[in-house]
């Protein structure tokens, strides 16, 4: 089995590792989900919310772990990506968690680079790659400093999921898509009816042309972004 690749130039996606086995970290739980075409074995810390935002969000620092739960976006979206063929397509996907979805992309041929400001969301996903026998690359990247993979753009595919829960969230994704994806890429976005996706998109509407589509879950959409 080939393991994920790290994006050169970005911080390496190591977790934090501690002493302690309390660590939240070190209390995981396994899953899988069945796709359109393969399958995703992953993990992830057991009681996420509870245990993570105790141990390791304080008040002085910005982002909770969101990114350790298993969101019902994720997975619907990395479903519905295993529905389209990606065989050397450049995908790209923001705050990728636990990987789902990039694990999705890159099981159908996808050339795949899974990235979240977080090391330790970036070090769960890499795990979640290479138990599932899927290859791609991994980066800690930033919203507001993404040079890294603005560099390298223009993307085919662009994924996000559950995403659109903060105006400064909306703001700095408003002003990154279009500097990832140029007339023929597309940006696909799974959200579960955050109070803030309606403004979201009538931002986007201006710049993009938006499609709306139903899920398996029944407040999970994907919306999917092309330029205008």
């Amino acid at each position: 089995m080939t393991p994920p690749t790290t994006l050169r130039g970005v911080a390496a996606p190591r977790a934090r590792v501690r002493d302690d086995r309390t660590d939240p970290r070190h209390e995981l739980e396994g899953g899988s989900i069945e796709l359109l075409g393969g399958r995703i074995e992953f993990v992830h810390p057991r009681d996420p919310m509870e245990q993570l935002y105790e141990q390791n969000f304080n008040a002085t620092e910005e982002y909770p772990p969101y990114w350790a739960e298993l969101w019902p976006s994720g997975i619907e979206l990395a479903y519905a990506v295993s529905g389209r063929g990606l065989r050397g397509t450049r995908v790209l996907e923001l705050g990728c968690g636990l990987g789902l979805p990039s694990i999705a992309a890159a099981l159908g041929g996808g050339r795949v680079l899974a990235t979240d400001r977080s090391p330790d969301s970036i070090a769960f996903a890499a795990s979640n790659a290479a138990r599932s026998g899927a290859v791609l690359e991994t980066g800690v990247c930033s919203w507001e400093d993404a040079e890294a993979v603005v560099d390298r753009a223009p993307w085919d595919l662009v994924l996000a999921s559950d995403v659109l829960y903060g105006h400064r969230n909306l703001v700095e994704l408003l002003a990154l898509l279009p500097r990832l994806v140029d007339a023929s890429g597309e940006v696909w976005i799974s959200d579960p009816n955050r109070p803030l996706s309606g403004e979201f998109l009538a931002a986007a509407g201006a710049d993009w042309h938006v499609t709306t589509t139903d899920t398996r879950v029944a407040n999970v959409r994907i919306h999917r972004l092309r330029p205008r």
